[in-house]
C-alpha cells in the first residue's frame, strides 16, 4: 500500500498491536479514501499482492461509500492466504479526511512510517455488535490510561472518562479528575455511579452501555445486510 502511494489508515487488530494492545489476527484492515485515483492505486496494490475479491460486495466506490467492507484474499508468495479488508465509512466515526488529518504516525522496525487510525477513532470503530471487539477496546483503554496517567493533558482525561470500560480504573480516574468527571457526567451518566465508588453497580451500567452500542450497530447494519444479500443474489444471477 505504501509502495503504490495508497491514501489509507491501518486499523483493526494490527493497529491495536501497534498501540500496545496485542491481538492475534491474520487480517489487515484499512480505512481508505474512496476517490478514483486512490481506488486505482489500491487496485495496483492488490494486483501486486495477487489479491482477489472474496464474497461480496465487489470492489467499487459505490460499495465503499455505502459503508460496506470489501474483502481481498492475497495469493502472492509470502502473503498467501492473507486477507485485506478495506472500508471508507464506519458507524460513529468521522469522514476519512478528518480521520486522515488526525492520524497517528508510527515507525515500523525498519523506520518506515505507518499511518494509523488515531486511537480515539480506533476505539469508536471497534464499537460493533461483535463480542470479540469489546475486550480489545478494554485492553486499548487500559493501556492508554495506565501508560499516560503520569503525564496527561485535558484531552487525555476527557478521553479516559468518556471511554474507560474497566470499573476499577474508571473509579480511580473519576477520583483523580473529579471536576472533569462532573462536567462530562451529563453525556456519560454512569460517571455519577463511579463517583460513588460502587463497583458492582458500575459494572452493570457498563454492560448496559455496551448492550446499547451493540444494538445501535445492529440497527446500522440492518439495511447494509440487505444490500449485501442483494449483491449475493446478483452474483448468483437470481432475479
Amino acid at each position: 500500500m505504501r509502495r503504490h502511494d495508497v491514501k489509507c489508515l491501518l486499523m483493526g487488530g494490527q493497529a491495536c498491536v501497534l498501540y500496545g494492545a496485542s491481538e492475534f489476527t491474520k487480517d489487515v484492515d484499512f480505512a481508505v479514501l474512496a476517490e478514483p485515483d486512490n481506488l486505482k492505486r489500491i487496485g495496483l496494490a492488490m494486483e501486486e499482492l495477487q489479491a482477489i475479491v472474496i464474497a461480496v460486495p465487489p470492489f467499487s466506490d459505490e460499495c465503499l461509500d455505502q459503508g460496506l467492507s470489501v474483502h481481498f484474499r492475497c495469493q502472492a508468495v509470502d502473503v498467501e492466504g492473507l486477507r485485506v479488508d478495506i472500508m471508507t465509512r464506519m458507524r460513529g466515526v468521522d469522514s476519512f479526511q478528518i480521520l486522515w488529518n488526525r492520524r497517528s504516525i508510527i515507525l515500523d522496525a525498519h523506520g518506515n512510517e505507518i499511518s494509523v487510525l488515531n486511537v480515539r477513532d480506533l476505539v469508536k470503530a471497534k464499537k460493533t455488535q461483535r463480542d470479540k471487539d469489546w475486550p480489545m477496546i478494554q485492553r486499548l483503554m487500559e493501556v492508554q490510561y495506565l501508560s499516560g496517567i503520569e503525564d496527561c493533558a485535558r484531552p487525555d482525561i476527557d478521553f479516559w472518562l468518556q471511554e474507560l470500560p474497566t470499573p476499577e480504573l474508571l473509579i480511580e480516574a473519576v477520583q483523580k479528575f473529579l471536576k472533569e468527571a462532573d462536567v462530562l457526567s451529563p453525556t456519560r451518566p454512569l460517571l455519577k455511579i463511579a463517583m460513588n465508588g460502587d463497583v458492582e453497580k458500575l459494572d452493570r451500567a457498563l454492560m448496559e452501555e455496551v448492550a446499547r452500542e451493540k444494538e445501535k450497530d445492529r440497527q446500522h447494519w440492518a439495511p447494509l445486510r440487505e444490500r449485501l444479500a442483494q449483491y449475493r443474489r446478483e452474483a448468483r444471477g437470481d432475479h
